[in-house]
């Protein structure tokens, strides 16, 4: 499969860097940037790039990963869980208030290497692999954002079995806020990472037409065939470990992270007999799917504290998005981060400690709640 930062599908209509370090004064700042991707810019850079996912601070980047302990590889896997009759791989490390880490599109678990260890020193750190993603089962059934909702609710209720945080980055975002809406007091805070997903278009959906004979019986089947070569052969393209790093450094500001784990997470679950099958439907039936769950709508549902960690130069989805959330769901923390894509990969020193600081305040919120 891709990396979402194994990257990013987005929303999945549409909608992965160094210097000294220091951080930068607190301060506000307006960035220009898209905060969606057509579906054919999706193709060719998020999804390809991937298989090949208030504080208003700005924070500069520094070295990524430098001395910071790192989540052992293993081409095994770590756990396994049954859902619904499929293997579902996690890891959990840690003790203490639970935290759910959710890739993007086309990662894994591993994608969370230099961040599990780090939180687990204070919280118990959980991270899934998603239906059809990393080490997970490569289930043939048609993928709708649904399917890894429940997926992560059943998780948090059988796996998890207490109230958590869901964190997520891209697709896993995404996933995590719609989760997030379903389990209602089971989540006490939830934290994205340039997420997927879309607000609402509210003109959308006012040119549909009934689908004629001619539409259904002979532009649908040639459509389709269309779509399984040029896909069979985009999948082939993606998953070559050259064209993985050559991605990868694209979409990482700073590329230092961008090493033979990172590029190993990604091409062994594509080798799965499944995983062609699983890419062409998720970039059909799933991505053409998506206008119907919108941002505005999910957040509309939330109740809980939400935290934003936001890379601010990452190429498709920039801090315009991010201050677009904070505004329609007060109830946001904002931090900007000098990073791409991925900035859980890319800066994770950066993320950990903003991370570790919020959940601070959380658990001292909850406690004093109590």
């Amino acid at each position: 499969m891709s990396t979402s930062c194994a990257v990013v599908p987005y929303t999945v209509r549409t909608e992965l860097f160094r210097s000294n370090r220091f951080i930068a004064p607190l301060r506000f700042h307006n960035y220009r940037s898209k905060c969606e991707l057509s579906r054919r810019d999706v193709v060719f850079k998020g999804i390809v790039s991937a298989g090949a996912s208030v504080i208003a601070s700005t924070v500069a980047a520094e070295p990524k990963g430098q001395g910071l302990e790192k989540l052992p590889f293993k081409p095994e896997g770590y756990n396994y869980w049954t859902w619904q009759g499929r293997k579902i791989h996690y890891v959990v490390k840690g003790e203490g208030l639970p935290i759910v880490l959710i890739h993007g599109f086309g990662a894994s678990a591993f994608h969370w290497r230099y961040n599990i260890p780090e939180l687990a020193k204070k919280y118990k750190v959980y991270a899934l692999d998603l239906l059809g993603f990393g080490w997970s089962e490569k289930a043939l059934i048609e993928y709708d954002a649904l399917v890894w909702r429940d997926q992560v609710v059943d998780f948090v209720k059988e796996i998890v079995k207490e109230p958590a945080v869901l964190v997520g980055n891209s697709l896993g975002g995404f996933t995590a806020l719609v989760s997030a809406a379903a389990l209602k007091d089971q989540v006490k805070g939830v934290v994205l990472l340039n997420s997927a997903g879309q607000f609402g278009d509210a003109s959308s959906g006012a040119n549909d037409s009934e689908e004629t004979s001619f539409q259904k019986f002979i532009i649908k089947p040639l459509k389709e065939i269309f779509q399984r070569v040029v896909l069979g052969f985009l999948f082939w393209q993606a998953k070559q470990p050259t064209r993985i790093e050559s991605v990868l450094k694209s979409v990482y500001i700073n590329a230092e992270n961008v090493d033979d784990y990172l590029i190993d997470s990604i091409t062994r679950p594509a080798d799965d007999p499944n995983a062609g099958e699983v890419y062409y439907r998720l970039m059909t039936r799933f991505m053409s799917n998506q206008q119907k769950y919108t941002l505005d709508s999910v957040l509309s549902e939330l109740s809980c504290p939400l935290l934003l960690l936001w890379g601010d130069l990452d190429p498709w989805v920039g801090s315009a998005k991010a201050l677009r959330i904070k505004e329609f769901y007060p109830n946001t923390s904002l931090v900007n981060l000098q990073a791409g894509h991925c900035p859980h990969d890319e800066v994770p020193e950066q993320v950990n400690k903003a991370l570790l600081d919020w959940l601070s305040t959380l658990t001292s919120t909850l406690l004093q709640a109590a």
